[in-house]
């Protein structure tokens, strides 16, 4: 009767063990993932980080850089045609233009700090990608800038039709060559957005 009492006890001394360590290790790993923050957001954020880097290949590193400065010069055409632009869709169209592609740089920049790939500075890499990928020379810029109304408004269209080429181009390329899924995304929604701005503008020149 007390060895069975005796082992009963044992048992119920095992099980108590055990459960407290399977609570240690549930705490002490939600407490690590967390770093110190409170909630899911930063285990699930810490999680996706380590997902995103498992998943994206030299493809969606190349598609992340180039197409950062490539977003910032049409956002910078975008914001001369504020002051410029002689016609009101050719306003509304860089509007249009800027708050699309505002994001998508955060949204790349963000991507290629998780992957710990570095992302180009203001400016770093203007002068080398002028020409490419359907970008603007400096001196096609400065005649942007120098124009006004409706002289400007087909400068502008002209010109945005050549760089909105060459980033569907660029995201056609991610497509087929890329490996993480939100880039492809990315450059599917590029496709489909910029395509349609392109018929757009030459609709709009076709009737100035």
């Amino acid at each position: 009767m007390i060895r069975k009492s005796s082992l009963i006890r044992r048992g119920t001394a095992v099980a108590a063990v055990g459960t407290a360590a399977l609570l240690l290790a549930a705490c002490g790993g939600s407490g690590d993932s967390a770093a110190g923050h409170n909630g899911h957001t930063a285990t699930s954020a810490s999680a996706s980080a380590s997902a995103s880097q498992g998943r994206h290949n030299a493809a969606d590193t190349a598609f992340a850089q180039g197409m950062i400065p490539h977003h910032r010069q049409a956002v910078e055409m975008a914001d001369l045609a504020t002051s410029r632009a002689g016609s009101a869709e050719v306003k509304k169209l860089a509007e249009q233009i800027k708050q699309a592609q505002d994001p998508e740089i955060k949204t790349l920049s963000g991507w290629l700090t998780s992957w710990g790939e570095e992302v180009p500075a203001e400016g770093a890499m203007d002068h080398s990608a002028h020409g490419t990928g359907g970008m603007m020379t400096a001196e096609e810029m400065d005649q942007l800038e120098k124009s006004s109304g409706k002289a400007f408004d087909t400068a502008f269209m002209e010109m945005m039709i050549k760089h909105h080429e060459g980033a569907v181009a660029m995201a056609k390329t991610e497509k087929t060559d890329g490996a993480f899924p939100d880039a492809k995304k990315m450059a599917d929604a590029i496709i489909t957005s910029q395509t349609a701005e392109i018929t757009q503008m030459n609709d709009l020149l076709g009737k100035s």
